[in-house]
């Protein structure tokens, strides 16, 4: 079963973060951040990965602490669930939300890259910044090992332009871990190894 448990526990944060890669799509989140929690049910709805999350923060100081350790988290418990023998490695996805448009493309590479492209209409979801979500997805590519690409093509809603980014990464997520039939047994690179 290609599922794993994480703790995280800093002076900032005490994350716990629950993951099941061939689940179904169920979230179970607690994290403070309703905003955040909307987004971490896209991932779990749109990559069809069982995903727990259990969040403290110093929310009383800002939300970014909490952020970026929920995406180190998250990062840290795909790396540890994922055996990449036979797996189609690479995922991508576009993802449209009324006039918002976003492409995310993934290659579970072994080597930590974030390329992120994305110009918000407005700085805030309610009270919620979404210079954050880049804090997230760094922490998550830097402890999943994964080159992430991430572009908002177009978009007047920031709720819109974001919601379509957390699609797109659960669907290009869900392509790139698949079994590949035709490579089983086999890690999927030339050098052998990820």
């Amino acid at each position: 079963m290609r599922k794993a448990s994480v703790e995280r526990n800093t002076k900032e944060t005490q994350i716990k973060i629950d993951l099941n890669l061939d689940g179904s799509g169920k979230l179970d989140v607690e994290t403070g951040l309703p905003f955040l929690d909307h987004m971490l049910d896209q991932i779990a709805r749109h990559g069809l990965i069982d995903l727990k999350v259990r969040a403290v923060g110093d929310l009383e100081i800002d939300a970014h602490h909490t952020v970026e350790d929920i995406g180190i988290t998250l990062g840290q418990a795909f790396d540890k669930a994922l055996d990449k023998t036979g797996i189609r490695r690479y995922g991508h996805a576009y993802v449209p939300l009324d006039e918002a448009l976003s492409r995310v493309v993934i290659d579970f590479s072994g080597r930590p890259g974030l390329d992120y492209h994305v110009q918000f209409a407005k700085g805030t979801v309610g009270a919620f910044d979404v210079d954050l979500f880049h804090e997230f997805f760094q922490g998550f590519v830097n402890h999943a090992l994964v080159t992430l690409h991430i572009d908002n093509l177009r978009g007047k809603n920031s709720h819109h332009q974001i919601e379509t980014i957390f699609k797109a990464f659960g669907r290009a997520v869900r392509m790139a871990i698949e079994a590949d039939a035709r490579q089983a047994g086999v890690i999927p690179s030339t050098k052998g190894s990820l």
